[in-house]
């Protein structure tokens, strides 16, 4: 469901939103558990540059992640955290993540295919 939401509203939305379905102020439980709420903002960091649908504004400088699946882009995470992969900006981000957060983006950004 959370990957559903994401490609729906796009992550910065859809974190504004998570925030107000957490708020004590609701008169009924529709809260997202703390986990969901983890894992979508992990996966909402990679949206400052690549777009809240994962198709980047910046056109051919910044590549398109919309498509990729699940193990494309773990692949790549863990080629730039491991210097694998030359990069300008990348190997310095991935490198901030710990594996298992790498496998949440993942998971949270890629296709299923």
């Amino acid at each position: 469901m959370a990957h559903r939401l994401a490609k729906t509203l796009g992550l910065p939305a859809l974190i504004i939103a998570l925030a107000a379905l957490a708020s004590p102020s609701q008169a009924h439980d529709n809260s997202l558990d703390a986990q969901t709420i983890y894992r979508l903002s992990l996966a909402a960091t990679c949206a400052n540059c690549h777009g809240t649908n994962g198709v980047s504004v910046a056109g051919d400088s910044i590549p398109a992640i919309n498509g990729l699946t699940t193990a494309q882009i773990q692949e790549k995470l863990l080629g730039y955290k491991e210097s694998d992969l030359p990069g300008t900006i990348m190997p310095q981000l991935a490198k901030g993540y710990t594996t298992e957060q790498i496998k949440i983006v993942a998971e949270v950004l890629g296709t299923k295919n």
